[in-house]
């Protein structure tokens, strides 16, 4: 996985660079995504990837959604794909996948945290089961716009 980093990086930072989608605003290195790769790998929880064609074309993980014990059995889940790769199932297979392997490390809850306007990503985890549970209005700034961040969980 870590020999993934520099796709992964640049996967991201597309995001980072273009779009809402995350709050970071400067784009990452190799070493960077390296570092939280092995991170959340101590920690035991999922890193997945999908490849096509001997190509890295999506990720998603899961990580702490806050970090007091009494949340250890809910994480924040994320899942990033080439954004040349969009609506062909990727995201979903990817999902699955991230799903059950949560489900077998014993989590209770996972955290989806939409930064909006993102259809895509709406559509994705109602198809994944996730249910709407309320949004935070213009908590985040980024390109010099206020952003609505909605959140979405799926008990396990």
């Amino acid at each position: 996985m870590p020999s993934d980093a520099a796709n992964i990086a640049d996967i991201y930072n597309y995001y980072i660079c273009n779009t809402i989608i995350t709050f970071e605003d400067k784009p990452v290195s190799e070493s960077e995504i390296r570092m939280r790769i092995d991170k959340i790998g101590k920690k035991g929880y999922p890193y997945i990837v999908y490849e096509e064609n001997n190509s890295l074309v999506g990720y998603a993980y899961v990580d702490n959604w806050r970090e007091r014990p009494a949340f250890g059995i809910t994480l924040e889940t994320s899942i990033y794909l080439n954004n040349l790769c969009m609506h062909n199932g990727i995201g979903t297979k990817l999902y699955r996948e991230l799903i059950e392997l949560s489900r077998k490390a014993g989590i209770h809850s996972l955290i989806g945290v939409i930064s909006l306007p993102n259809a895509e990503s709406i559509e994705l985890h109602k198809k994944m089961g996730f249910e709407r549970i309320g949004t935070f209005k213009k908590v985040g700034l980024k390109f010099d716009t206020l952003i609505d961040v909605d959140f979405w969980q799926l008990s396990l």
